[in-house]
């Protein structure tokens, strides 16, 4: 692989040449002001500089540690929080700074399903009044009026159409979840934004969920982003993955890929903690604990900013920032000294050969 090459690699999933989105240079920082006049002494670096795309019909999924960004960057994605810098295109409109009357009616294509399903909806409204909002905000004619469409969405997502009058307390956790996610298809988007839909839901019924979603987007043409924390669930509805920390994405694969051959120490030990059944397996397998806690955001770590809790790091891990770089086909990893690349060279620039085979440049 040439350094131009290298240079010339389209951003993630460009191979396809039908991205619905892209985000180039992401950031999100929150200010901390102190005192009397309020002045900014600081800034919470929630989200700081991603780069990704997402192709239409797939399912990305960001995953990592609390308090690494992936709620913050499902909200600019929506457009929720205004971002600080970089670019949002959505199916090829560039939305980072549209206002609110102008972003409007995007909404439509753009919608989010929340991780509460017992804060997100009002308990002084009915089903009928809460999952029909969309189409009277949106100004949305229906051909057999407001109701019979909220009937149709309540059905498609495994519910009765008599609950059309009941109130949310009537339902349980996943019937609620449900209410949402009918909520979410009133105006048949193009992406959803899926901020851990199952994280608050019992064990017995986050599968039914999980495989609705799935049956919608199949059904529908959907493209999620799945913000997640559960690596089983990420695992059996990811097309690709990608991993944070502490505000960047540190590796970003296909869900194959990622999980057999995961290649930032980060990752790996993110994997190391998922639940096996297979005792044997379980057996081999190593454990790593990361010691430390995750650094403030207010004030990351220079260069890698995983390299205080880093097995591997190295005096070039605390001065100079890895570039997040293809490592294998399709997989990009911001690392150093990465994991799982053997048969691989890895120069300083970040590029990798097949060993006995000279990079040229």
């Amino acid at each position: 692989m040439t350094a131009e090459a290298d240079q010339a690699t389209p951003t993630p999933g460009a191979e396809s040449g039908d991205e619905l989105l892209t985000v180039t240079g992401l950031q999100k920082h929150f200010p901390v002001r102190r005192g009397l006049l309020q002045r900014k002494v600081a800034a919470v670096q929630a989200v700081d500089g991603l780069d990704f795309a997402v192709r239409r019909g797939e399912t990305l999924s960001l995953v990592g540690e609390s308090g690494c960004g992936k709620t913050t960057t499902g909200r600019l994605l929506t457009r929720l929080l205004e971002p600080t810098d970089g670019k949002i295109v959505f199916d090829g409109r560039d939305i980072t700074h549209l206002s609110v009357g102008r972003m409007r009616p995007l909404r439509r294509d753009v919608q989010m399903i929340f991780q509460d399903p017992y804060s997100s909806l009002n308990p002084r409204h009915t089903v009928g009044t809460i999952v029909g909002a969309p189409f009277r905000l949106q100004k949305v004619e229906t051909p057999n009026g407001v109701k019979k469409a909220v009937q149709d969405l309540l059905e498609l997502v495994g519910l009765s159409p008599e609950h059309y009058n009941r109130y949310p307390h009537e339902f349980s956790g996943g019937q609620r979840q449900r209410i949402g996610i009918a909520r979410t298809l009133a105006l048949r988007p193009k992406l959803i934004v899926a901020d851990e839909p199952v994280s608050a839901l019992d064990v017995s019924i986050q599968a039914q969920v999980v495989n609705l979603l799935e049956d919608l987007q199949n059904d529908l043409d959907l493209t999620y982003v799945m913000i997640a924390h559960d690596l089983s669930v990420v695992r059996h509805v990811s097309d690709r993955v990608a991993v944070m920390y502490l505000g960047k994405i540190v590796e970003l694969s296909d869900r194959n890929s990622l999980y057999e051959r995961p290649m930032h120490p980060y990752t790996v030990a993110l994997l190391s903690a998922v639940p096996i059944p297979d005792t044997a397996r379980r057996h081999r397998r190593e454990r790593i604990r990361l010691t430390g806690d995750v650094p403030s955001p207010i004030n990351p770590p220079p260069a890698c900013r995983f390299h205080t809790r880093c097995w591997k790091a190295q005096e070039i891990c605390s001065t100079e920032e890895p570039p997040l770089v293809d490592l294998a086909p399709g997989h990009k990893v911001a690392c150093h000294f990465p994991e799982n690349v053997d048969g691989l060279t890895v120069d300083p620039a970040g590029i990798a050969t097949p060993d006995g085979e000279t990079p040229t440049t």
